[in-house]
C-alpha cells in the first residue's frame, strides 16, 4: 500500500489564519528531506536528518502562526485550525520518514494494515499551542513486528520535537471492548479523524461505534459526562472565582466540549450548529455558543504563547499580559484588565445558561434523569393559572396569554420562589427575548414593587431568585444602574467574586441571619434583627451599595447620588430613601474606624458615634457591614474582625444611648484598674499599688484586664538587661498574644516589627507603651501565613527566633531582604501609595495612615524609618485587604507633641515614601 496517497495534505476544514505554505509547505519540506537523506543508509542518520528539518518547520510554522494570531487575537477558530493543521503535517510527515524510508514494506500482508487516527481535541480539529497531540494506531488483527517498528520510530520523532504525545494501538475489537469500559477512552474514540493508512479501517471503526457502542448507551453516557463535569466544578471552583481555569472551571472550554459530546453521542451531528435545525438551540442561542467558544479559545491561545507551555489558569499577571494581548485598554475608572475579565465573565455566564437549556432538552427527550430528589419527593406543589410543571419545572402554559400583562415577568420569579420549582428554560427564554417590556411604566408600577420586595423579603431565598434575574438579565432591566456591574470583576486579592455576586453573597448573609443560622457566628447583628430593623431599608441599601464601581469617582458617594433616584422608584418614601442614601454613601464607614483605627481611643469611638448620631442608622450600618465584609469571600470574616466590630457597635451604641460625656479616658482608666485589682486580690496592697501607678493613662483604656495581668507579672519578675517574652493565644481574635517587657531604648517597636517578620508573622495590631520607670509593656497581635494563630508546636521556635534578633545575634535587615518577596502572580497588582496625617482622630496622637502595596517587610521598614526620625510610635492598627494595607500609626515627636507643622509631614511622608520604593525595589529582585 503507498502511503503517499494517503498523506493528509490539505488543511482541516476552515480557513487558516495565515496561508498554508507559510504554516508548512509540504512539497518544498518533501524536496528537502529527499535531498538531505540521499545516500544516507544508517536509520540513525536518516532520522536525524527528518528531525532537523522538521524542527525548522515547526519553528517557521509556529512563529508564522503566533505572528498572525497576535494581529488578529480575537481570530480564534483560525488559530485553533492552523495549530491542528502544523501538527497534521508534522504528524504524517513522521509517519512517512517511519513507513516510507525506515521501515519500507512494498508489499505488506492483510495483517500488515495500519491506520493513524487523531483522537480527542486533535481529533476534533480543536488545538491550541501546546495542546497535546492523541493518536490512536488502528490495526485490522494483532499488531506485527513491522507496525510496530513503524509506530515506535514515528513517535520518536514526534518526542524530538518536543510534541506531548498520548498513543495507544489497538484493534477496532479492542477499542470497542476498552471504549464500553471506560467513558474516557469512548470520549475520545467519539472525536476521531483519519490522519493517514488505510481509510477502509478508519471507516468501518466509525461504523462499528455507531452500532455497537454508542446506540443505545446515550442514558449511561450523558450520566458520565455530567457527574465528570460536577466533580471538576467542584475542583475548580464556581464560574465567579476571580482566577479561573480557561478550559475546566465553571463556564469553560470543558463545558461546551461536554455539550458537543453528549450532542454528537446523542443526536449524532459532527458541528454544535447542526443542533438549530433538530430545536436544541436557537439560532440566537448558538451564536451566544459560538461567541463563547471563540472568546474563550482566543484567550488558552493567548494563556499558552504567554506561558510558552500548556497553561489554562488565568492567574492574576496572566489576565494583565492576556488583556493586554488582546488588545483591550483602559477606559475612565477601569483597568483594561477589568474589562476583559467582565468579557470573561460574561461569556461564562453564556455557557452556564447554554448548558441549562441543552440539559433540560434532554431531560424532555428522557435521555437524562430526573435530579434525584424531584423522582423522590413525587408530590408536586399546585401551580397558579397561567403556569404549567414540566419535568418538575414551572413553566408558561400560553406564551401569548403570559406576555398580555408584561409584570408576568416578575411575577414568574415569585412563582418559582413560592413554589420552590426550577424555572424551565424554555420559559428562560421567553423572559430573555423580552426583556424589552420592563420599561419605565413597569419598574414605577406599585405591583412590580411589591413583587420585587416580596422577591427579596418574603420567602427567605432571596438569593436564589436575584441570581436567576441577575443571569436572565430581568435585574439590569428592572434597575439599569445594575448593569454595568454585572460579571464587573475587581482586580485585587481581596474581592473572591464580580461585584454583582459579592451583591448577592451579601443578601445571602442577610437571609440566613434572619433565619437564625448565623446566630452563634454573629451575635451581634442576630440580635439587632430580632429586635427588629428596617428590612425593605437593609435590603434596598445591600442590593445597590456597590453600584457605583468602576467609575473614576469614589463609589460611595457616587452610589449614594445613584441611590437618591433608585430608592424612590422602587417605592421607597423620603425618610427611607434618605437612609439608604446614608448608608450607601457611609458603607465603609464603620469597617474603616473598626479596621484603620484605635477603637480603644475615646475620640475614635466619639467621631463614629457623631457620624451615625442615631441608634437605627448604627442598627443598619453594623448590619450591612458585617453582610458586605463576609460577602467579599469565603475566608474573609474572621474572629478579629468580629470582635473589633462588635467592640465598636457596642461602646457606639452606649454612648448614643447614655451621652458622649462617657467616653473619656479616666473612665476607662479607674475601670480597667479595679479590674486589676480583683484579678490580682491575692496580691499585697503596695505591690498592686506600685502597678497601677508605673503606667500612664493610654496604657490602661486599650488593653484587656488578661493583658494587664500577664504584663503586672512580667514587670514583677523582670530583671536588669532581661527581655521577657509571653506567646499566648488569643482565639477570640483567631491571633496569638506577644508581649513584651524590657528596658526601653529608641527603636524597640522597629526591632519588634523586624523580629516578628523574620518569623513570618503578620502583625494584625500592635500597642507599644513605656512605664515611668523607663520599661517597655508592648502588644502584638499576630497571625501565621494562613491568618491564624500560632499552633502551639511553633511557638518555642518563634520565641527563639525573636529573642535572637532583639538580642542582635540577627539582623532583621539584612535577614529579610531573601524573604521580603513578591510572588509572581502578585506582581500585577497597582496599589498606589497614599500617606495622610490626622490630628483630629486622637486627642495625644497624630494619626499617620500609610495605604500601600503590602509585602512581608514592610511593617518593619516603615516602623524603622519612624524611629531613624525620633518619632515616638504608641500604637499601629494594621488592616489589609489582599495586597493592599493601611497601616495607622499613632505617633508623638521626641518631646511628647502632636506634629502640627506641615514640613514636618512632609519630610516624614517622604522618608516614608522612600523606604516604601526600596522595599518595593527589593521585592522584584
Amino acid at each position: 500500500m503507498s502511503l503517499t496517497a494517503q498523506r493528509a495534505h490539505a488543511p482541516p476544514n476552515g480557513e487558516l489564519i495565515c496561508a498554508p505554505e507559510l504554516i508548512f509547505d509540504r512539497a518544498a519540506f518533501d524536496r528537502e528531506l529527499a535531498s538531505a537523506v540521499k545516500g544516507l543508509s544508517s536509520p540513525g542518520e536518516i532520522r536525524s536528518a527528518a528531525v532537523t528539518l522538521l524542527k525548522a518547520r515547526q519553528k517557521t510554522g509556529r512563529t508564522h502562526i503566533a505572528e498572525a494570531f497576535a494581529a488578529a487575537p480575537f481570530a480564534a477558530r483560525p488559530m485553533t485550525r492552523s495549530y491542528t493543521y502544523l501538527t497534521d503535517q508534522l504528524v504524517t510527515a513522521a509517519l512517512h520518514v517511519a513507513w516510507t524510508l525506515l521501515h519500507p514494506k512494498p508489499n505488506p500482508t492483510a495483517s500488515e494494515h495500519l491506520t493513524v487516527i487523531a483522537v480527542g481535541g486533535y481529533g476534533r480539529g480543536e488545538m491550541a499551542p501546546f495542546s497535546d497531540v492523541d493518536l490512536l494506531f488502528l490495526t485490522p488483527y494483532k499488531i506485527t513486528a513491522w507496525a510496530e517498528s513503524v509506530i515506535e520510530s514515528m513517535l520518536y520523532i514526534l518526542w524530538d520535537l518536543k510534541l506531548k504525545v498520548g498513543h495507544a494501538s489497538r484493534t477496532i475489537k479492542e477499542c470497542l471492548r476498552l471504549g464500553a469500559e471506560d467513558f474516557t477512552i469512548r470520549t475520545s474514540l467519539l472525536e476521531q479523524r483519519h490522519l493517514a493508512g488505510d481509510p477502509g479501517l478508519a471507516t468501518t471503526l466509525t461504523k462499528r461505534l455507531r452500532s455497537d457502542l454508542f446506540t443505545g448507551s446515550e442514558r449511561a453516557f450523558v450520566e458520565a459526562k455530567l457527574a465528570e463535569r460536577e466533580t471538576r466544578h467542584r475542583k475548580q471552583g464556581q464560574r465567579y472565582i476571580v482566577e479561573p481555569n480557561v478550559k475546566e472551571g465553571k463556564g469553560g472550554l470543558r463545558d461546551l466540549q461536554s455539550l458537543y459530546w453528549i450532542a454528537k453521542y446523542v443526536h449524532n451531528v459532527d458541528h454544535a450548529a447542526d443542533l438549530i435545525p433538530i430545536g436544541v438551540f436557537t439560532e440566537e442561542e448558538f451564536a451566544g455558543f459560538a461567541a463563547a467558544e471563540d472568546f474563550l479559545w482566543a484567550v488558552r491561545g493567548h494563556l499558552h504563547l504567554l506561558n510558552n507551555r500548556a497553561s489554562e489558569q488565568l492567574t492574576f499577571d496572566m489576565q494583565v499580559r492576556v488583556a493586554e494581548a488582546m488588545g483591550y485598554e483602559d477606559t475612565k475608572g477601569r483597568r483594561a484588565v477589568e474589562v476583559f475579565m467582565q468579557d470573561y465573565f460574561l461569556h461564562a455566564t453564556e455557557v452556564g445558561d447554554l448548558t441549562r437549556i441543552f440539559l433540560t432538552k434532554l431531560e424532555a427527550d428522557h435521555v437524562k434523569a430526573e435530579p434525584i430528589l424531584e423522582r423522590i419527593f413525587r408530590r408536586r406543589p399546585k401551580v397558579k393559572e397561567g403556569y404549567q410543571v414540566v419535568n418538575n419545572r414551572i413553566g408558561i402554559a400560553n406564551d401569548a396569554t403570559f406576555l398580555s400583562d408584561k409584570l408576568n415577568l416578575l411575577r414568574l420569579f415569585e412563582e418559582a420562589l413560592r413554589t420552590g420549582m426550577l424555572i424551565h428554560p424554555d420559559a428562560m427564554r421567553l423572559i430573555k427575548s423580552n426583556l424589552h417590556l420592563i420599561d419605565d411604566e413597569v419598574r414605577t408600577a406599585p405591583e412590580a414593587q411589591r413583587i420585587f420586595f416580596d422577591l427579596l423579603l418574603k420567602h427567605g431565598n432571596p438569593e436564589r431568585a436575584l441570581r436567576r434575574m441577575n443571569e436572565l438579565g430581568v435585574l439590569s432591566a428592572f434597575v439599569p444602574e445594575f448593569e454595568p456591574i454585572v460579571a464587573m470583576m475587581q482586580f485585587n486579592m481581596y474581592h473572591s467574586y464580580t461585584v454583582d455576586e459579592h451583591i448577592i453573597q451579601c443578601i445571602k448573609t442577610l437571609a440566613q441571619i434572619e433565619k437564625g443560622e448565623l446566630e452563634e457566628d454573629l451575635p451581634v447583628v442576630s440580635s439587632i434583627l430580632k429586635d427588629g430593623v428596617d428590612r425593605k431599608v437593609l435590603y434596598t441599601a445591600l442590593l445597590i451599595h456597590d453600584i457605583g464601581k468602576g467609575r473614576q469617582e469614589d463609589h460611595s458617594i457616587l452610589g449614594a447620588q445613584m441611590a437618591r433616584k433608585i430608592a424612590p422608584r422602587l417605592g421607597l418614601n423620603k425618610a427611607d430613601t434618605d437612609t439608604v442614601e446614608w448608608l450607601v454613601r457611609y458603607h465603609l464607614l464603620m469597617s474603616d474606624m473598626a479596621q484603620k483605627r484605635d477603637i480603644a481611643d475615646p475620640r475614635t469611638v466619639r467621631d463614629f458615634a457623631k457620624a451615625v448620631r442615631e441608634v437605627k442608622r448604627l442598627d443598619l450600618l453594623c448590619v450591612l457591614t458585617v453582610c458586605d465584609i463576609r460577602g467579599v469571600g469565603p475566608n474573609t470574616w474572621n474572629n478579629w474582625k468580629a470582635v473589633l466590630i462588635r467592640a465598636l457597635y457596642r461602646q457606639t451604641r452606649r454612648a448614643l444611648e447614655t451621652g458622649l460625656e462617657d467616653l473619656n479616658r479616666e473612665n476607662r482608666g479607674a475601670e480597667a484598674k479595679r479590674a486589676l485589682r480583683e484579678a490580682l486580690s491575692d496580691w499585697p496592697r503596695r505591690d498592686l499599688m506600685a502597678e497601677t501607678a508605673r503606667h500612664y493613662d493610654p496604657y490602661w483604656q486599650a488593653l484587656h484586664v488578661t493583658a494587664h495581668v500577664t504584663f503586672a507579672k512580667m514587670l514583677r519578675d523582670v530583671k536588669d538587661g532581661e527581655i521577657l517574652i509571653d506567646l499566648h493565644p488569643d482565639d477570640d481574635r483567631d491571633a496569638t498574644r506577644a508581649c513584651f517587657v524590657m528596658a526601653d531604648h529608641p527603636g524597640i517597636f522597629a526591632r519588634l516589627a523586624g523580629a516578628l517578620a523574620l518569623v513570618g508573622a503578620n502583625v494584625v495590631d500592635a500597642r507599644s507603651y513605656t512605664t515611668k520607670d523607663g520599661m517597655v509593656t508592648d502588644a502584638y497581635w499576630i497571625q501565621d501565613a494562613e491568618g491564624n494563630p500560632y499552633d502551639a508546636a511553633r511557638l518555642p521556635r518563634l520565641r527563639q527566633m525573636i529573642e535572637k534578633t532583639l538580642r542582635g545575634e540577627v539582623v532583621a535587615r539584612e535577614a529579610l531582604k531573601s524573604r521580603d518577596k513578591v510572588k509572581k502572580r502578585e506582581r500585577a497588582f497597582k496599589v498606589p501609595t497614599h500617606i495622610t496625617f490626622d490630628n483630629e482622630g486622637s486627642e495625644i496622637y497624630t494619626i499617620i495612615e500609610v495605604d500601600t502595596r503590602d509585602r512581608p517587610g514592610l511593617l518593619y521598614d516603615l516602623a524603622r524609618t519612624l524611629a531613624a526620625a525620633n518619632v515616638y510610635i504608641a500604637n499601629a492598627v494594621i488592616a489589609t485587604y489582599g495586597e493592599q494595607v493601611v497601616d495607622t500609626f499613632y505617633v508623638k515627636d521626641m518631646f511628647g507633641l502632636k506634629y502640627y507643622s506641615e514640613s514636618k509631614q512632609r519630610s516624614l511622608e517622604k522618608k516614608l515614601r522612600e523606604a516604601i520604593e526600596e522595599g518595593a525595589e527589593r521585592a522584584k529582585e
